[in-house]
């Protein structure tokens, strides 16, 4: 771009085109963007403390783009970064602003909310190096700061790269790229990673900290290390930078909910805003902030708003990508929290309903008869959870239509009879008169009446594998192992659960899954809510205590032996 100060003036534009619609945004872009414009307003009379410094503006700005990409076909390619306009909007703000009498950065603390794929550990390495080499401090320590070792090591590992794919860099600071650290000669300056578990987090003198994915932060403890170590230098700077998620009680969703009220601030004081104001508003003049994601009202499965959240949208963040993942969101509940939070940077809720209840009852089929699987090949499963509350069995069964499996269940459950007389559950008694239910008399659950039925099946079927929890199961299943049936011990893990939990949604999406219309174990699928975790594995849950969710359990138990039974390397117990 041609003229004097052209980082500013690609700023200048983006939040021209911001505010007059020709880039599509949410009303926390548009407010970031209001802001600077009312910050500019103000730089004009004497009072405000602060000015916009051109010069140090552009000076990031150059820097990164004398960067290499490291992944990638522009990496491969050899391709310098070239900065989008939302990028040099972001980088201008935060490194223009400055205090008019002592020329210290205004901005101390940064968030940067934005979906995955959008460069934000390319943005952040870049930023990370220049306040190393380039910010005119002496002895600056930088650090990429994260709750783990691995996520630590990210911005950290992509700074390195592109040290060692720039040896001119290297040579005018004098840099050494260490495993563990980098080190600038030129004015002693290091960047290491840092992580919770860090040999010692004391004695910090920071003078600029990214931190990464700062949602799956648990707890404050790395942030206010890093916030107190901070604090000891004129101009540093915190950069946080990362997607939503579902941790409401973390620092993550702490500095979002304060940042939306610095930016509600800004657009109560314009005169052209168009959002309704809900909320407190707060002024902190050393908070920089901006948040991509869709407004409230937003239809999330309308590909028209999906570039609101997405600022490199077409540039490193594909339509048809994009369009595919939501495409499987919106058929796989499980899915959706996954998309919104990664995709659409939408704060969620870690717990959500699971199976399509539709979907499931569709799938029934009155007319199955267990009898007419004799002697063909059945995984059985057993949770037993309690000996005083249900517990169920299921039989698993496989044929091939077509060249498609297709699983068939049957699921019988057990309860003492105490639980039926006492009503916990309403249904317990007419469950139990139409057969649903097999009560034992007592105060517990009878295990020899289970044991008898693991017999029965074993000489009616093809009994392949029983797979049971080992915490409520462990005599029953050394009875069982005495009489040659083929126990295999099958630990309820996030691990052992994800993979077959998401299967059997798909299998019932897809006409796959047959089951004789049993409403005890329709119940206990609807019970079911499904978590989250940080890395986007899924286990069942309750939400409730008398919500019983044990025959979805056995369910995912037999469904897992049936997809990784010849899977050595897959996690069970006793194998």
């Amino acid at each position: 771009m041609a003229g004097t100060h052209p980082y500013v003036r690609k700023a200048q534009r983006y939040v021209k085109d911001v505010l007059s619609g020709k880039i599509p945004a949410c009303q926390w872009v548009m407010a970031a963007c209001v802001r600077q414009q009312q910050d500019l307003a103000r730089a004009k009379g004497k009072k405000w403390p602060y000015r916009f410094d051109k010069d140090a503006a552009e000076r990031v700005c150059r820097f990164v783009e004398l960067l290499p990409h490291i992944k990638g076909p522009k990496a491969r390619n050899g391709e310098l970064i070239e900065l989008e306009d939302w990028q040099c909007f972001i980088l201008t703000t935060v490194f223009g602003w400055v205090h008019k009498k002592t020329g210290f950065r205004r901005y101390r603390r940064a968030y940067i909310g934005v979906p995955r794929g959008n460069a934000k550990s390319t943005l952040s390495s870049g930023v990370a190096l220049f306040m190393l080499t380039a910010d005119g401090e002496q002895g600056p320590e930088v650090y990429s700061a994260a709750t783990t070792r691995d996520q630590a090591r990210i911005v950290f590992g992509d700074a390195k790269a592109m040290v060692k794919k720039r040896p001119p860099l290297a040579r005018k600071y004098l840099l050494s790229p260490q495993q563990s650290v980098i080190i600038a000669a030129s004015n002693d300056g290091i960047f290491r990673p840092l992580s919770r578990d860090a040999e010692t987090q004391d004695g910090l003198n920071i003078h600029f900290a990214c931190l990464d994915e700062v949602h799956a932060h648990k707890t404050r403890e790395v942030y206010d290390v890093v916030e107190t170590g901070a604090g000891k230098r004129d101009q540093s700077l915190l950069w946080a930078i990362t997607t939503a998620g579902s941790n409401r009680s973390g620092i993550g969703y702490e500095l979002w909910s304060y940042l939306l009220q610095v930016l509600r601030r800004a657009l109560s004081q314009w005169a052209d805003n168009p959002y309704p104001l809900k909320g407190e508003e707060a002024e902190d003049d050393q908070f920089f902030g901006i948040i991509y994601t869709i407004d409230d009202g937003d239809d999330w499965t309308d590909p028209a708003v999906w570039a609101k959240a997405n600022p490199n949208w077409g540039v490193s963040v594909m339509p048809d990508y994009v369009g595919g993942l939501a495409h499987k969101a919106m058929q796989l509940a499980s899915a959706q929290n996954n998309f919104k939070t990664k995709h659409l940077d939408l704060w969620v809720n870690a717990d959500q309903a699971w199976m399509d209840m539709l979907a499931w009852q569709k799938m029934a089929d009155i007319t199955l008869d267990v009898d007419d699987f004799a002697n063909e090949d059945c995984i059985l499963s057993l949770d037993l959870a309690s000996r005083v509350d249900l517990a169920c069995k299921i039989r698993l069964f496989q044929r091939h239509i077509d060249g498609v499996t297709h699983y068939y269940v049957f699921a019988t459950f057990y309860l003492p009879q105490r639980a039926v007389d006492e009503g916990a559950n309403a249904q317990y008694q007419g469950w139990a008169i139409e057969g649903w239910l097999q009560t034992t008399p007592g105060e517990a659950t009878d295990f020899e009446t289970v044991e008898n039925g693991l017999l029965e099946d074993v000489n009616a079927f093809n009994v392949t594998d029983v797979v049971y929890d080992p915490w409520q199961a462990a005599q029953l299943s050394q009875r069982m192992m005495d009489q040659d049936v083929p126990m295999r011990e099958y630990r309820q893990t996030v691990q052992n659960f994800s993979e077959p939990m998401k299967e059997l949604e798909a299998l019932v999406l897809s006409g796959r899954l047959h089951h004789d219309g049993n409403p005890v174990l329709e119940w206990c699928i609807s019970n079911v809510v499904c978590h989250t975790d940080a890395k986007d594995n899924i286990y069942p849950r309750k939400e409730r205590v008398e919500n019983k969710i044990d025959g979805a359990v056995a369910l995912i138990m037999a469904l897992g032996r049936a997809l990784h039974g010849a899977d050595e390397g897959f996690v069970y117990e006793g194998m």
